[in-house]
Protein backbone atom coordinates (compact mmCIF):
# COMPACT_ATOMS: atom_id res chain seq x y z
CA UNK A 1 0.00 0.00 0.00
CA UNK A 2 1.30 3.11 -0.85
CA UNK A 3 1.23 6.11 1.54
CA UNK A 4 -0.20 9.04 0.02
CA UNK A 5 -1.33 12.67 0.60
CA UNK A 6 -4.42 14.22 -0.48
CA UNK A 7 -6.13 17.65 -0.65
CA UNK A 8 -9.76 17.93 1.60
CA UNK A 9 -11.94 20.99 1.92
CA UNK A 10 -14.88 20.75 3.77
CA UNK A 11 -16.89 23.26 2.20
CA UNK A 12 -19.04 26.19 3.85
CA UNK A 13 -22.22 24.30 3.69
CA UNK A 14 -20.21 22.35 6.25
CA UNK A 15 -18.57 25.00 8.42
CA UNK A 16 -21.96 27.08 8.70
CA UNK A 17 -23.46 23.82 10.38
CA UNK A 18 -20.72 23.41 12.32
CA UNK A 19 -19.64 19.95 11.02
CA UNK A 20 -16.16 20.47 10.59
CA UNK A 21 -15.23 18.12 13.83
CA UNK A 22 -17.98 15.49 12.72
CA UNK A 23 -16.41 15.26 9.35
CA UNK A 24 -12.89 14.83 9.81
CA UNK A 25 -13.56 12.06 12.76
CA UNK A 26 -14.95 10.45 9.74
CA UNK A 27 -11.22 10.61 8.50
CA UNK A 28 -9.34 9.51 11.18
CA UNK A 29 -11.73 7.07 12.20
CA UNK A 30 -10.63 5.21 8.73
CA UNK A 31 -7.18 5.62 9.24
CA UNK A 32 -6.68 8.86 7.43
CA UNK A 33 -3.97 11.66 9.46
CA UNK A 34 -5.21 15.77 9.30
CA UNK A 35 -0.92 16.96 8.91
CA UNK A 36 -2.08 20.38 7.72
CA UNK A 37 -5.00 22.11 8.14
CA UNK A 38 -6.53 25.99 8.36
CA UNK A 39 -9.91 27.57 8.38
CA UNK A 40 -9.93 30.31 5.65
CA UNK A 41 -12.33 32.67 3.98
CA UNK A 42 -12.11 32.21 0.09
CA UNK A 43 -11.61 35.39 -1.85
CA UNK A 44 -13.00 35.55 -5.39
CA UNK A 45 -9.60 35.41 -6.81
CA UNK A 46 -8.53 32.09 -4.66
CA UNK A 47 -12.01 30.54 -5.70
CA UNK A 48 -11.85 31.42 -9.26
CA UNK A 49 -8.20 30.31 -9.41
CA UNK A 50 -8.86 26.86 -7.52
CA UNK A 51 -12.09 26.05 -9.54
CA UNK A 52 -10.35 27.65 -13.07
CA UNK A 53 -10.95 23.91 -14.39
CA UNK A 54 -14.62 24.68 -14.75
CA UNK A 55 -14.39 28.06 -16.24
CA UNK A 56 -16.37 27.20 -19.27
CA UNK A 57 -19.03 25.52 -17.58
CA UNK A 58 -22.51 27.02 -16.79
CA UNK A 59 -22.18 26.69 -13.07
CA UNK A 60 -18.94 28.21 -12.22
CA UNK A 61 -20.20 31.64 -11.21
CA UNK A 62 -22.36 30.20 -8.72
CA UNK A 63 -20.10 27.52 -7.25
CA UNK A 64 -17.40 30.50 -6.94
CA UNK A 65 -20.17 32.51 -4.99
CA UNK A 66 -21.27 29.60 -2.87
CA UNK A 67 -17.11 28.57 -2.16
CA UNK A 68 -17.20 32.50 -0.92
CA UNK A 69 -20.49 32.28 0.93
CA UNK A 70 -18.59 31.33 4.32
CA UNK A 71 -15.40 29.90 5.56
CA UNK A 72 -14.09 26.79 4.28
CA UNK A 73 -11.50 24.27 6.32
CA UNK A 74 -8.78 23.18 3.67
CA UNK A 75 -6.49 19.95 4.99
CA UNK A 76 -4.26 17.62 4.22
CA UNK A 77 -5.16 13.99 4.54
CA UNK A 78 -2.22 11.35 4.72
CA UNK A 79 -2.61 7.67 4.71
CA UNK A 80 -2.34 4.24 2.85
CA UNK A 81 -4.35 5.08 -0.88
CA UNK A 82 -5.59 8.45 0.63
CA UNK A 83 -6.87 9.42 -2.87
CA UNK A 84 -9.46 6.84 -2.81
CA UNK A 85 -9.73 6.21 1.02
CA UNK A 86 -10.99 10.02 0.86
CA UNK A 87 -13.34 9.59 -1.85
CA UNK A 88 -14.77 6.94 -0.15
CA UNK A 89 -15.33 8.01 2.54
CA UNK A 90 -16.78 11.02 0.77
CA UNK A 91 -19.33 9.36 -1.03
CA UNK A 92 -20.95 10.22 -4.62
CA UNK A 93 -20.64 13.65 -5.51
CA UNK A 94 -25.06 14.01 -5.88
CA UNK A 95 -25.32 12.62 -2.15
CA UNK A 96 -29.05 11.43 -3.45
CA UNK A 97 -26.09 8.81 -5.15
CA UNK A 98 -24.03 7.98 -2.32
CA UNK A 99 -23.82 5.35 0.07
CA UNK A 100 -25.26 4.92 3.05
CA UNK A 101 -22.66 6.01 6.22
CA UNK A 102 -20.60 8.59 3.38
CA UNK A 103 -20.36 12.00 4.72
CA UNK A 104 -22.49 13.11 1.63
CA UNK A 105 -25.30 11.06 2.11
CA UNK A 106 -24.77 11.68 5.72
CA UNK A 107 -24.68 15.56 5.70
CA UNK A 108 -25.13 17.15 1.93
CA UNK A 109 -27.76 19.45 0.85
CA UNK A 110 -27.52 19.11 -2.80
CA UNK A 111 -25.27 17.85 -5.69
CA UNK A 112 -23.47 21.72 -5.27
CA UNK A 113 -23.89 21.88 -1.59
CA UNK A 114 -22.20 18.29 -1.09
CA UNK A 115 -20.08 19.39 2.11
CA UNK A 116 -16.86 18.33 0.93
CA UNK A 117 -14.13 18.17 -1.67
CA UNK A 118 -11.15 15.65 -2.27
CA UNK A 119 -8.62 15.28 -4.66
CA UNK A 120 -9.60 12.90 -7.72
CA UNK A 121 -5.41 12.19 -8.85
CA UNK A 122 -2.24 11.95 -7.42
CA UNK A 123 -1.20 14.96 -9.91
CA UNK A 124 -4.73 16.45 -8.73
CA UNK A 125 -3.98 16.38 -5.14
CA UNK A 126 -0.20 17.56 -5.35
CA UNK A 127 -1.46 20.90 -7.31
CA UNK A 128 -4.43 21.10 -5.43
CA UNK A 129 -2.18 21.06 -1.61
CA UNK A 130 0.67 23.31 -3.05
CA UNK A 131 -2.25 25.89 -3.63
CA UNK A 132 -3.10 26.79 -0.36
CA UNK A 133 -0.03 24.86 2.06
CA UNK A 134 3.19 25.45 1.93
CA UNK A 135 5.96 22.28 2.55
CA UNK A 136 6.53 23.77 5.76
CA UNK A 137 2.69 24.20 6.52
CA UNK A 138 2.62 20.17 6.28
CA UNK A 139 3.73 18.22 9.33
CA UNK A 140 3.20 14.54 9.17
Amino acid sequence: MAIERTLSIIKPDATRRNLTGQIIARFEEKGLRVVASKRIKLSQAQAEGFYAVHKERSFFGELVEYMMSEPVVVQVLEGENAILANREIMGATNPANADEGTIRKDFAVDVQENSVHGSDAPETAAEEIAYFFSACEIVG
